[in-house]
């Protein structure tokens, strides 16, 4: 509309500048005329009497605009001595100028009519509008030009009037302890009975608090991609002063572990979201688009509090860690460094639960083909800063099971073994770095109770895997593979029952497991004979592959030269087995021996059934009714 009235004006100002140069032509024709006229009076005076001796004037410019008639009388060269021709001639030719000069301002006063009515016309007047509904109308008009002005002024206003930019540390210095303490007890009053809005109350004092801090002194995303985790892991609580801190985990400590997982959950959406919101603006605007991105609350107000909650309860991670892992929308390379510096956080209150939540949820990522070498990095930087503790060592191996959770599980050991032993191939820069955190990570994950009922679960499934890694083909994997095998056997004495049903899936590995123990015997002698009941059932299980090998060779299988192979070990290893239990035989009569005794003398049935899965465990059932029939003599 403004520029519609500017161009308007425009058209009128241009026209009246044509009329005032039309106008002013016409002034200096009507001076022509009358200079000319009084000349020729003059002339008239002067020329009374034909013989004074005057020369002919001539002017060149009137001659041209006289008519023809006028032109002849004036060639011919005769002045008639009264005048009175040429006299009419001059009066018709300024009469003629005066016609033109009239018909020049009837045309200026025509085009300002057309011009005042193509203004009404563009204006939206009409011919028939009387002058009372034009004034309005353009009044009505100024008042939307004001209007519009004034908009621009107050949007013009309001983008210099910005607010003061202030720093995370500086807003954290400004906050009062005991104004937070006060609050703090206000809200848990106020909302007793629900323990989520008391932590969401909690986290908005932080948001007003902090509320001056801009994205642009807080830039949050573009922090957690470049900087290491060591910088990283103290954002941004290095930042709020030690009272406050321990005002709110003071508070923190009092909330149930429940409340607090819903907490974490909350805050790790809000983060997203506001992450979404960036990634958005950056697709569309590049850093323009995502600075303009505000949150309905402060972001870096949202860290301190999720921060402080992970630090003083870590267990409020553990409880969510299934959620992570398993929800898809918090699956992504994208989502990886907010998860990382949460655990981070988590591992400054409990080592042991930052490295639960590491082998848990990241050390699968590390495993999946779809990992870059960044997340790989990443992944890397929290174990390392994990294991830097110097008290490490002492506190995950102790702790090795954690509220009946094993800090690194069968399945997540199996990914730690085939990324420090790889083929040679598939080796990347980040296998020297597991290569490093391999053994103290080994020692936690075979950490347990020996003979304990879950410890002989963990046993078993290691051993299952180590058999089928043995059988790969990578020389160095099948190495490491078969010492974790044998390790599982010396625990439990179960996986050779285990080893026996899967001997002919797995007879490559079988092989390479049987081999390492004739090499190695003297090493592992001891813990396989340890007891006459681990030695009959290795014995038997070395019995049950000889028969599968003789049954398999006399078949003539694919694998024949295997199978043969497999059984000059499974001789070599009965035959020590044999020797060894020549002198445990006397000793396991004894004890058998000694136990019917016992049981004959209590006549306890209970004492009986134990007598008997001893002899069955000893093999000794030769010497187990003659025994008992001489008590009874």
């Amino acid at each position: 509309f403004v520029k519609h009235i500017s161009l308007s004006v425009f058209q009128a100002r241009e026209r009246e500048r044509q009329n005032r140069i039309i106008l002013r032509k016409s002034e200096q024709l009507l001076k022509m005329d009358q200079i000319e006229s009084v000349e020729y009076n003059g002339f008239e005076i002067s020329n009374g009497h034909v013989d004074h001796g005057w020369k002919k004037v001539v002017y060149p410019k009137r001659n041209r605009k006289q008519k023809p008639a006028d032109q002849t009388a004036t060639n011919g060269g005769k002045n008639a001595a009264n005048g009175d021709n040429v006299f009419r001639s001059l009066e018709e030719q300024a009469e003629d100028r005066r016609r033109r000069i009239l018909a020049a301002k009837m045309a200026v006063s025509d085009s300002d009519e057309d011009e005042s009515r193509s203004k009404r016309r563009s204006n939206g007047y009409g011919f028939d509008d009387s002058e009372d509904e034009i004034a309005a109308r353009k009044e009505a008009e100024e008042e939307n030009v004001k209007a519009a002005e004034e908009a621009k002024k107050k949007k013009a206003k309001a983008k210099k009037e910005k607010k003061p930019k202030v720093s995370l540390p500086e807003a954290a210095a400004k906050i009062d302890p005991s104004n937070l303490e006060a609050f703090l007890i206000e809200a848990s009053e106020s909302y007793a009975s629900q323990p989520e809005i008391q932590l969401m109350r909690f986290a908005d004092y932080f948001g007003r608090a902090l509320s001056g801090v801009s994205s642009v002194l807080f830039p949050w995303v573009k922090m957690f991609k470049e900087s290491p985790l060591s910088k990283l892991i103290d954002v941004p609580l290095s930042h709020v002063p030690e009272p406050v801190y321990k005002t709110s985990v003071d508070w923190i400590n009092q909330r149930p572990i429940e409340a607090l997982g819903s907490f974490v959950l909350w805050a790790f959406d809000c983060i997203l979201t506001d992450l979404a919101a960036h990634q958005v603006g950056g697709a569309k605007g590049g850093k323009k688009g995502a600075q303009q991105h505000t949150s309905s609350k402060s972001q870096v107000a949202i860290f301190v509090a999720l921060a402080m909650v992970l630090r003083r309860k870590p267990d409020a991670l553990t409880n969510v860690l299934p959620t992570l892992r398993e929800n898809p929308k918090y699956q992504g390379q994208d989502k990886l460094p907010v998860i990382v510096w949460m655990m981070a956080q988590a591992s400054l209150g409990d080592l042991s639960v930052g490295l639960l939540s590491w082998a848990h949820n990241l050390l699968p990522v590390a495993g999946s083909k779809n990992c870059n070498p960044q997340s790989r990095d990443l992944i890397l930087q929290l174990v390392e800063k994990i294991l830097s503790n110097p008290k490490a060592r002492t506190i995950l191996v102790s702790r090795a099971v954690r509220k009946g959770d094993r800090l690194i599980p069968p399945p997540s050991f199996e990914i730690l073994v085939r990324l420090t032993f790889p083929a040679s191939s598939a080796r990347v820069k980040a296998t020297e770095r597991f290569e490093a955190v391999y053994p103290l990570l080994k020692e936690v994950a075979l950490a347990g109770a020996p003979g304990s009922k879950a410890m002989k679960q963990v046993t078993q499934q290691i051993f299952t895997f180590a058999l089928k890694l043995a059988g790969e083909g990578n020389p160095v994997l099948a190495k490491e593979a078969t010492a974790i095998a044998i390790w599982a056997l010396t625990q439990n004495v179960d996986c050779c029952k285990l080893w026996d049903s899967l001997y002919q899936e797995n007879l490559e590995a079988s092989v390479a497991l049987l081999k390492r123990l004739v090499e190695e015997w003297k090493e592992h002698s001891l813990k396989l004979s340890s007891s006459p009941s681990d030695t009959a059932a290795l014995n038997r299980t070395m019995k049950s592959f000889r028969l599968k090998n003789e049954e398999a060779i006399t078949e003539g299988k694919g694998n024949g030269s295997l199978y043969k192979e497999a059984d000059k070990s499974c001789k070599v290893i009965s035959g020590r087995l044999s020797r060894g239990s020549a002198c445990l035989k006397g000793t396991a009569i004894t004890v058998v021996v000694l136990a019917a005794a016992a049981a004959f003398l209590s006549s306890n049935p209970e004492a009986t059934s134990e007598l008997k899965s001893l002899v069955d465990s000893l093999e000794l059932h030769q010497y187990y009714n003659p025994i008992i029939t001489a008590f009874k003599n």
